[in-house]
């Protein structure tokens, strides 16, 4: 297993790396980094399978190193917050290790890793706000130009956003259609993820667009949705994020 570990302590980074090996001898640590602009500058450049993070570094909160770089890799925070704060991270299902960091909570983390083997989608802007006692706010329209015209649509008229040929779409419950601006991994982090769920590469649903679903291989789900997409064999729920939807379904 490759891990990095961003801390921007010395002594706590290499503490961490002799741990690290005590629990685990095949684990190799390709770096330690101490600040969120040399976190960008390597992550952009290397992939490794966990990420160690402190969350508050020498030149900031960690967390906007992931406004920066798009990162999938599973993350396990070391933070000294108290255990108020802590909770924000089990809503999260966020591993972490409370410093002074112990070898049973550590090997808690890594088997947790182990278990779980997926990657993360992690809402660090959402996740911030928790820790700070702020609600999340979340886009509630879209507006959208067609030639010289405005449309304003609100987004609970929107049953799901999709990608065509390399656009990014979405649709309302009306059946229209209208090209948007946004990636799809921008709009997961500007609407409402009580509402609205990537369900793989192509399309995030609303809740209530989801007109039928069947259990598939691999714990795969194929959904019919209203009003019905384009080729419907493209909304099937991804292996890597069954999981995550059947909880987010469960809410």
């Amino acid at each position: 297993m490759e891990v990095v570990i961003i801390e921007d302590e010395k002594i706590a980074a290499e503490k961490l790396e002799r741990t690290l090996q005590q629990v685990d001898p095949s684990i190799q640590v390709k770096a330690k980094i101490e600040s969120i602009k040399k976190s960008v500058d390597w992550l952009m450049k290397n992939q490794v399978d966990l990420i160690f993070l402190d969350i508050q570094l020498s030149d900031g909160l960690s967390f906007s190193i992931f406004s920066q770089v798009e990162i999938n890799t599973p993350v396990i925070f070391t933070t000294a917050y108290d255990q108020f704060a802590i909770k924000a991270f089990q809503l999260n299902s966020i591993a972490y290790l409370l410093k002074p960091i112990r070898i049973k909570d550590l090997k808690a983390g890594l088997n947790k890793y182990r278990t779980l083997k997926t990657t993360y989608a992690i809402d660090f802007e959402n996740l911030l706000n928790k820790i700070q006692g702020k609600e999340p706010h979340y886009k509630q329209r879209f507006v959208i130009q067609i030639g010289d015209n405005l449309k304003k649509i609100d987004v609970s008229e929107v049953a799901y956003f999709f990608i065509f040929k390399k656009s990014v779409y979405l649709k309302t419950f009306k059946g229209n259609a209208y090209p948007l601006e946004f990636s799809l991994d921008k709009l997961e982090g500007l609407i409402n993820p009580k509402e609205f769920f990537r369900i793989n590469r192509k399309y995030i649903i609303n809740i209530n667009s989801i007109l039928k679903m069947r259990a598939l291989s691999r714990s795969r789900v194929q959904i019919d949705l209203t009003p019905e997409p384009e080729n419907k064999f493209e909304t099937i729920v991804s292996i890597e994020r069954a999981s995550n939807f059947k909880k987010w379904l469960d809410k």
